[in-house]
C-alpha cells in the first residue's frame, strides 16, 4: 500500500517547522487494521515496557460498534501485535472523532514502529497521530530548513523503507500548537464526504454539483451523502458538543 505523493515545499523560520507527514512503513498492525476494517485510530502515548517491548494507548472510532469489534479482533489476532486491552469508551464528556470509540492497549515490538527512527532525526511529535486508511498522520516539530529537512526525510525513508509524504506546513506560531485539527472529529467517510463536497463546490452559491452527483462519485446513496455531511458539519461547527 502506498500513500499519496506530495511535492509541498516546506518554509518556516530559523526556529523551526511544524509538519503534518503521511506515512506508511511495513510490518505495523495499526497501519494493517485500519486499511482492512472501516475504523480510524488515534496514538495518545507510547512507552517500552521491562521486557523491550512497547506497549501504546490508543482510542480506536468508527461509526458503529459492529466495527469497533471487528478491528480489535483484528488487531488481537495481527501477528504483529503481543496483547491488545480493551478499556472500554471514552467518556461521554470528551469530543469523540466518531460516533463509538474505544480505547485500548496494545503490545508490540518496537521495530514495528517508526517513532523511534523519526526521533532520532529531529522530527518532534507535536500531537497525537491519527491512523486511517492504512496511512498515518504525525503532527511534528523539526529545525533545520528546506533542504535540511529533505534530506532527514529522505534518511528515514532509506532506513525504515517507509513512504512518506508532507501534508501541511506551518510556522511554529501558525498551526498545530497542542489544538487538535477539527477534522480529526470526523471519521474516514464523513471527512471523504465533507472534503469532495468542498473539493466540487457544494458549499458555493450557486452550488456547482449537486447532491445526486456528488453522492454517485463518491459511490454511495443521496442518503448516506446526506447523513456523513450532516454529522460532519455538526461536529465541526459545534466540536464540543459532540
Amino acid at each position: 500500500m502506498s500513500s499519496t505523493s506530495s511535492t509541498t515545499t516546506t518554509t518556516g523560520t530559523a526556529d523551526g517547522t511544524r509538519l503534518t507527514l503521511d506515512i506508511w512503513h511495513p510490518d505495523c498492525w495499526g497501519l494493517q487494521a485500519t486499511e482492512a476494517v472501516d475504523a480510524g485510530l488515534l496514538v495518545h502515548t507510547v512507552h517500552r515496557t521491562v521486557e523491550e517491548a512497547v506497549k501504546g494507548h490508543f482510542t480506536v472510532y468508527a461509526d458503529t460498534t459492529a466495527q469497533l469489534d471487528e478491528f480489535v479482533a483484528f488487531a488481537d489476532e495481527s501477528p504483529l501485535t503481543h496483547s491488545t486491552v480493551e478499556l472500554g469508551q471514552r467518556p461521554t464528556t470528551a469530543p469523540n472523532p466518531g460516533n463509538a470509540t474505544r480505547e485500548l492497549f496494545v503490545e508490540y515490538e518496537p521495530e514495528h514502529s517508526i517513532s523511534d527512527t523519526l526521533v532520532s532525526h529531529g522530527f518532534i511529535h507535536d500531537a497525537s497521530v491519527r491512523v486511517e486508511g492504512g496511512v498515518e498522520h504525525w503532527p511534528v516539530f523539526v529545525a533545520g530548513g528546506r533542504e535540511e529537512i529533505r534530506r532527514r526525510l529522505e534518511a528515514i525513508r532509506a532506513e525504515t523503507d517507509a513512504e512518506i509524504s508532507i501534508s501541511r506546513v506551518a510556522t511554529p506560531d501558525g498551526g498545530s500548537s497542542g489544538a487538535a485539527d477539527r477534522t480529526d472529529l470526523l471519521t474516514p467517510r464523513q471527512r471523504d464526504a465533507f472534503e469532495l463536497a468542498c473539493e466540487r463546490n457544494y458549499y458555493a452559491w450557486p452550488r456547482e454539483i449537486s447532491t445526486r452527483e456528488l453522492a454517485d462519485e463518491l459511490g454511495v446513496s443521496k442518503t448516506t451523502l446526506l447523513e456523513h455531511l450532516r454529522k460532519a458539519e455538526a461536529k465541526l461547527l459545534n466540536p464540543d458538543d459532540v
